[in-house]
């Protein structure tokens, strides 16, 4: 039985030969079409469907200087907000005629270094990073570099990278007011680790020094939903119970609500629960889960342009502050009221940017 071949694959000067053209002349019509006369540029693109030509991005990265990929650092990908950033990402880079490269950190400033290097080794033109604790050798790369690199999910104008994000500090004071507006004043707060997370810290620093006082326990488990169930066991566990539940993020909320129904706590009559992200799942769990609406949809947009226009100008862009936004459903009410369930809006938006119905 006769084996196929594998052809050898066509270069330029493959394509240069058949179309009769220089090398030169191939690459005017891959990179500058329109300083072709259209008669060569047909003859060229008939040569090229002929060999099935197709252009070496490291042939094009040598000739031109430009690699045309930006590189993303998030801590993870199991959390559908670092899905949506990205998503919003690589669609506004794709318009910019730029590629994403993405890799995940864990939360570790050390790897989040190296994967950096990385980065930079196979020819990033640019970065995307979470938040504002990074290593100093991540600091020392871009600066050796003169690397453009934004950071998300955090605003600080005084930071030394262009911050694109929202204030988590406000976001939580949102979700905390909220609570105490509708009667509650001794609140179970659910958060992941704080140690490896500025945000979460943020998140928790915002709650300090509230009026009216409150009276706070803190609860900290693996961000997940089931450190969110472990952090719902531990609650109803003990002594003095809380009226109200609230969790730094939603997949936390969701697994305090699951836990909290499997022992027959009804939500929101005898305990409140908020959250703080506005997961897309959200607003179909049962009750629909009251929340404070963060852009990150908007964010990853807002970052590929910044980041897009650093690369192309060489300017550097000014840090832009993305408002956060109660959303009101059905897990939370009036402590007064336990009884009635919660009035608020079960439909809420997941459309970043949009009006949201029932929210303040």
């Amino acid at each position: 039985m006769q084996r196929n071949t594998p052809r050898k694959r066509a270069n330029l000067r493959d394509v240069a030969a058949a179309a009769g053209v220089s090398v030169a002349t191939v690459s005017r019509v891959m990179n500058a079409p329109e300083t072709v006369a259209e008669a060569t540029r047909k003859k060229v693109e008939e040569a090229m469907n002929s060999l099935h030509w197709v252009p070496s991005a490291a042939a094009r990265a040598i000739n031109t200087g430009r690699t045309r990929f930006v590189g993303a650092l998030v801590p993870t990908l199991d959390n559908a907000i670092f899905a949506r950033v990205l998503a919003s990402m690589e669609s506004r880079l794709a318009a910019h005629r730029l590629s994403l490269v993405v890799a995940t950190t864990d939360n570790d400033p050390a790897q989040e270094a190296e994967k950096a290097k990385g980065l930079v080794d196979i020819g990033a033109e640019g970065l995307i990073v979470s938040g504002i604790t990074h290593a100093p050798q991540f600091y020392s790369l871009i600066e050796r570099c003169q690397l453009p690199t934004v950071s998300t999910s955090f605003y600080d104008p005084g930071y030394r990278l262009p911050t694109i994000g929202y204030d988590n500090a406000a976001a939580a004071r949102t979700a905390l007011t909220h609570l105490t507006d509708l009667g509650h004043r001794r609140i179970a707060v659910v958060h992941g680790p704080s140690a490896s997370n500025d945000r979460t810290r943020s998140r928790i620093a915002g709650l300090e020094g509230h009026s009216p006082k409150p009276d706070l326990s803190f609860h900290e488990v693996p961000l997940s939903i089931a450190g969110g169930c472990e952090a719902g066991r531990g609650i109803l566990q003990a002594e003095e119970q809380p009226s109200a539940v609230l969790c730094l993020s939603d997949v936390l909320a969701s697994g305090v609500l699951f836990e909290l129904q499997r022992e027959g706590v009804a939500v929101p009559q005898e305990k409140s629960v908020m959250g703080l992200d506005d997961l897309a799942a959200s607003a179909h769990l049962f009750p629909a889960l009251t929340t404070v609406h963060l852009p990150v949809s908007r964010m990853g947009t807002a970052a590929a342009d910044a980041i897009a226009s650093w690369v192309e100008t060489q300017q550097a862009p000014t840090p832009s502050l993305l408002k956060s936004k109660l959303v009101v459903r059905d897990s939370t009410a009036f402590l007064s009221a336990a009884a009635k369930p919660g009035t608020g809006n079960r439909d809420g938006s997941d459309s970043d940017g949009q009006s949201i119905p029932g929210t303040a």
